[in-house]
């Protein structure tokens, strides 16, 4: 197992957590961060042992953004390496074979609302504050944020966080991003009870769902139909597949029995 300086694993059962460490600085991602996100979360898709992710952050914030001094003292050689290594390091998350359910514990800015939007799930607590504030900068987000806010939230809401470089309650973004908003104890007892109750789940199918649903974001509809056909036809046929069809029918049966 690496030994990571900016964030800790921890796996258990088929669970894992993935914190970041920079609590003194609100977790803003540093060029080591980046690497580190990226070689783990690379590793956990490949680990079948574990069936689902939860990624959080220390203290205060879940993420905010790049961390501003680094990236400010960047020649333009690092930058354009810094912005081809957070291509890869989105990836590794939303590309996942397991899916990622973000806690999200504070703020989540810049680069961190775009480690969000990557995610599966999305479970804030109540001081949560979500935002892509580039513009302040006189910039754009550069890790996806145009392109995944819109496909998540809509081009007009998009366009309001974007243009305005807004920071706002997770709340309002219930509609498209958050799933749910609850009260800061409770945060990391609801990731956690999801991500169990996902990673109990045969994980040939919850690894198919992901990439359906992925599909339909952005993909032709008869092609995703297909797809959706023919996954649906190889689980079915499957060993693992006949037996919970079967044991699912007699379940029903009983219970319909024991109705009457």
């Amino acid at each position: 197992m690496s030994v990571y300086q900016t964030l800790s694993l921890e796996i258990s059962g088929r669970v894992a957590v993935v914190t970041f460490r920079r609590a003194d600085q609100l977790n803003a991602m540093n060029r080591l961060m980046q690497s580190e996100i990226t070689e783990v979360f690379e590793a956990l898709s490949q680990d079948d042992g574990v069936g689902a992710i939860v990624v959080t952050g220390e203290g205060r914030g879940f993420m905010a953004g790049a961390d501003i001094k680094e990236y400010a003292a960047q020649t333009a050689i690092e930058f354009d390496a810094f912005q081809a290594a957070g291509t890869r390091m989105y990836a590794a998350v939303e590309n996942n074979r397991k899916p990622v359910i973000a806690a999200v514990n504070g703020f989540a800015l810049g680069g961190g609302m775009e480690l969000v939007l990557c995610c599966d799930i999305v479970i804030a607590n109540q001081f949560a504050k979500l935002g892509l504030p580039e513009i302040k900068l006189g910039l754009v987000p550069g890790g996806g944020g145009t392109q995944r806010s819109v496909q998540k939230l809509g081009r007009n809401r998009s366009n309001l966080l974007l243009m305005t470089g807004a920071i706002v309650p997770a709340s309002e973004l219930a509609a498209g991003l958050v799933n749910e908003v609850v009260d800061a104890e409770k945060l990391m007892p609801r990731a956690l009870e999801l991500a169990g109750m996902i990673a109990a789940e045969p994980a040939a199918a919850i690894e198919a769902l992901k990439a359906l649903t992925a599909h339909a974001v952005s993909g032709d509809l008869a092609e995703g139909l297909a797809m959706e056909r023919d996954v649906l036809g190889g689980l079915y046929r499957s060993e693992t597949g006949q037996q919970r069809v079967k044991a699912f029918a007699e379940k029903s049966a009983a219970r319909a029995k024991a109705a009457k």
